[in-house]
């Protein structure tokens, strides 16, 4: 499906293959010879996404570009079922495994593994190369790589990288009912969103 929102249309190559049951909305821009599986979500809310040649999109993933981190994943690019690539920089022949997730301002440098279910932090950078072992998290920037048993470690890393104040625009210790209403107000621009017509 894909769907106009705030103006913007995706761009989707004839080479370009986006499965019926996906959703490309807003001003996301596909490659050549990309694809976009079942299920899954290409979602520019205020920012681009932008997916490169022979990247694979599979199913349930969600990309989402935003304002301050738009969504650019490079050329030759796997995102692994159910994964999250949500702002994040991609750079080429990066692998993403199934449930693997990456957040604002965070970048995988080229030719990196994130292993199933493992984390890139807010505004973290991982080096060109770099594993990211099964269910481990990097953070900061060089990125640090922490077993999940290692929360004291990570969070003398994390708390600096600004988790709320890049995710929603608040500082840390914000109530949860101003976050959200935040949150409905910014999501609510989807009830204006236009179905466009399926490509021939």
């Amino acid at each position: 499906m894909l769907l106009e929102h705030r103006g913007r249309q995706p761009v989707v190559p004839e080479s370009a293959y986006v499965a019926p049951s996906a959703v490309l909305c807003g001003a996301v821009v596909l490659g050549e010879g990309s694809r976009v599986l079942h299920g899954a979500v290409l979602t520019a809310e205020n920012g681009e996404v932008r997916l490169g040649v022979n990247s694979v999109v599979m199913e349930n993933a969600l990309v989402r570009g935003r304002a301050d981190h738009p969504a650019l994943i490079g050329d030759s690019v796997l995102v692994g079922p159910h994964a999250h690539v949500n702002g994040a920089t991609v750079e080429d022949e990066v692998f993403i495994a199934t449930g693997a997730s990456l957040f604002p301002g965070s970048v995988a440098g080229a030719g990196a593994e994130l292993r199933i279910n493992s984390v890139l932090h807010v505004n973290s950078h991982l080096a060109p190369g770099t594993v990211l072992p099964i269910g481990w998290i990097a953070a900061g920037n060089p990125a640090q790589l922490f077993s999940p048993d290692r929360h004291d470690d990570l969070w003398q890393v994390q708390r600096d990288l600004d988790f709320p104040g890049t995710v929603y625009g608040v500082p840390r210790g914000t109530p949860m009912s101003e976050i959200m209403s935040r949150q409905s107000e910014y999501y609510g621009a989807h009830t204006s969103d236009r179905q466009l017509p399926t490509p021939e």
